[in-house]
């Protein structure tokens, strides 16, 4: 990690604890889908979406599908930053590093870091629905490291997907941090061993790294 410049960040799961929006979520849409006739309890569904990220997928979209289920609005209001979050960005700031975001988020990602009050911290944010583009898509990660106007190998994306986050920013040369929260907690970590530069289970860890 001698040569990094950048770190590039996920939101959900990575900056943002998810885990009480991803299960009030699934209770909207589990019981929306009760009122047809599909009755799901959430332990099924949980016990689908666990399997699922065992296999290496994201749980929650493999077991909304397996289930045939309708999305239903997504409740923002139900995420927290983390709380090791404000103090690790500080750090790395201090550090000289560019910080930026890479991550598929609705309208509006700068108002909602900015809410959190960690917007001040980043000097380029990439979102889908801003960019018009989503990951894992190499052209997001594209834009991102233009704008960084470093090499890819200079960068570094921290997310805690292996399919959105980490294979394709590994595709293109940057380097990795898996962060296992959430449903990836529970992966085998050989799934991202041959991946990920590095794995960490909390923000806190990059100091460690960087």
């Amino acid at each position: 990690m001698d040569d990094i410049r950048w770190i590039f960040f996920d939101v959900g799961s990575t900056l943002v604890d998810e885990t009480v929006a991803y299960d009030n979520h699934a209770r909207s849409m589990l019981e929306k889908a009760s009122l047809v006739g599909n009755d799901v309890s959430f332990e099924e569904f949980d016990a689908a979406r666990r399997r699922f990220a065992l296999e290496g997928l994201d749980g929650n979209s493999a077991a909304r599908r397996h289930f045939g289920l309708e999305k239903t609005p997504w409740p923002s209001c139900d995420e927290v930053l983390f709380p090791d979050a404000f103090d690790t960005l500080s750090y790395l700031k201090s550090k000289g590093y560019g910080l930026g975001v890479i991550a598929n988020q609705p309208i509006g990602t700068k108002d909602r870091l900015e809410a959190w009050g960690i917007l001040g911290f980043f000097d380029n944010v990439t979102a889908s629905a801003e960019a018009g583009v989503s990951k894992p898509s190499p052209e997001i990660f594209l834009m991102a490291i233009e704008a960084s106007g470093c090499h890819a190998s200079q960068c570094v994306m921290v997310g805690d997907r292996l399919d959105n986050d980490i294979k394709p920013a590994k595709a293109l040369g940057m380097k990795t941090v898996w962060m296992r929260t959430g449903l990836a907690s529970i992966q085998d970590p050989s799934f991202g061993n041959d991946i990920a530069d590095c794995m960490i289970e909390r923000l806190c860890e990059l100091k460690d790294i960087f």
